[in-house]
């Protein structure tokens, strides 16, 4: 693991970045909120831009935290196997290690914070005795409040987390379990309040609405709706402006697709007829679609899930990314030169040996995260039941996409392949069937 990290960083300091990432530098650097994203994404940047100008260091602390995580791996086991060597080998040989520990991405900041996370509380479930284990406790509870910032649907695995919390101390009575559970969950929520106002920028321009994101989403929903039922009737739109909801259904067909959203921003006209709809009637008819149109909406909501979870084509998907790609104002005032040089693109051609195999393919991890939740459940030591819970909540993760996706980024789903490598290696330092009854 210690080589791993060495050999990871050596790749890609001082790091990876794509567009969002040049983003959120440049929301850290100068303290004016930029995007709707989670400003967690920029407020982890701050302190280490602070440091030392661009993400060489914040790359290295991130890289570093996931490495030193699984080198404790072998602290939970009361023995290790060389199986568990060779696994660890062919896991950081994956582009999902290898490249993306240096891509500076939010999901990969929401991956890393989830497994250390429960790492940490794996741990402490261990060392579990009469007196609860409060170093570790403590800071589970502060990288899973940190993940739940960067990615809001990571609610689902801090409730995975307070869960198996909850387990860990049954043996102590059912009020017992509860106390712990909803303490921990209301700690987390504490340390997220905290984290959020600390990461908050100076400056947040009036013209940054709350409500972009949910209307993003129902716009996609509405649009691929009338796509998949073109007899459908914009019937609440109609109300109020009976040209825009013509015009949604006369477009709809022919700019939708499931692959992302973007295409919508293809036709000027439906842009415009989208957004001049009042947000009040747009969520109505949303629901209304919902409500009354229900095959048109879960065709609509399979269609895209089918895109970010099986990556039919991966390359319209953004599986990798290398060198620096964003805004020429933003990267000259950041001081930062754009381009690929030869070393990203070794990176890019090593990641695309693996694009047609099953490493690239987050069908292949939720199976693996299947079989390694199979294996513990035949052990179910403490620990074990925390990495059970890590590939639990993170397989929930994913399924929440189901109704909240608007692109099939591959990043996206990246703390399953993460997660299912993990519990992996975890299973490989001492397989359940090697043990003597």
């Amino acid at each position: 693991m210690g080589a791993g990290l060495l050999l990871t960083l050596a790749a890609n300091v001082p790091g990876q970045m794509s567009y969002d990432s040049v983003v959120s530098l440049t929301e850290a650097r100068t303290g004016i909120r930029q995007t709707w994203a989670p400003v967690l994404s920029s407020g982890l940047l701050r302190p280490f831009d602070h440091l030392l100008a661009g993400t060489g260091l914040y790359v290295t602390a991130s890289a570093a935290l996931l490495f030193v995580s699984l080198m404790s791996l072998s602290r939970l086991r009361p023995r290790s196997s060389w199986l568990a060597v060779v696994v660890g080998v062919l896991v950081i040989l994956t582009p999902q290690v290898l490249i993306y520990q240096g891509i500076v991405w939010r999901d990969v900041m929401f991956a890393n914070l989830s497994i250390v996370g429960f790492v940490m509380l794996a741990h402490a479930a261990a060392r579990w005795t009469a007196r609860p284990p409060i170093l570790p406790l403590a800071g589970a509870l502060a990288c899973l409040a940190a993940a739940a910032l960067a990615r809001q649907n990571g609610l689902i695995l801090v409730v995975a987390a307070v869960a198996v919390l909850a387990w860990t101390v049954r043996a102590g009575g059912w009020r017992r379990s509860l106390a712990w559970g909803l303490g921990g969950l209301a700690a987390t929520a504490l340390v997220a309040v905290a984290f959020d106002r600390a990461a908050q920028p100076p400056e947040n321009p009036q013209t940054m609405s709350a409500d972009v994101a949910p209307r993003i989403l129902e716009h996609y929903d509405v649009v691929g709706a009338v796509a998949h039922h073109p007899r459908l009737k914009l019937k609440e739109i109609g109300k109020v402006d009976p040209a825009a909801a013509a015009l949604i259904e006369a477009h709809a067909a022919k700019v939708y697709s499931a692959s992302r959203i973007d295409t919508l921003d293809n036709d000027r006209e439906l842009g415009r007829a989208l957004w001049h709809v009042p947000a009040p009637v747009m969520s109505a008819q949303w629901r209304r679609i919902i409500v009354h149109y229900p095959a048109a909406y879960l065709l609509q909501r399979a269609d895209v899930f089918r895109w970010v979870f099986l990556t039919p084509k991966l390359e319209l998907c953004l599986p990798v990314q290398v060198g620096v790609l964003g805004s020429d104002t933003m990267l000259r005032d950041l001081d930062i030169q754009a381009g690929v040089d030869p070393q990203d693109q070794g990176l890019a051609e090593y990641a695309q040996h693996f694009f047609a195999t099953p490493v690239f393919s987050h069908l292949t991890w939720a199976v693996v995260a299947v079989g390694v939740i199979a294996l513990l459940l035949r052990r179910r030591d403490p620990a074990d039941w925390v990495f059970i819970a890590l590939l639990g909540g993170t397989l929930g993760f994913v399924a929440s996409f189901a109704v909240i996706s608007i692109a099939c980024d591959y990043r996206y789903l990246y703390v399953l392949d993460l997660a299912a490598m993990v519990g992996l290696l975890y299973t490989a330092l001492d397989p359940p069937r090697w043990r003597k009854a």
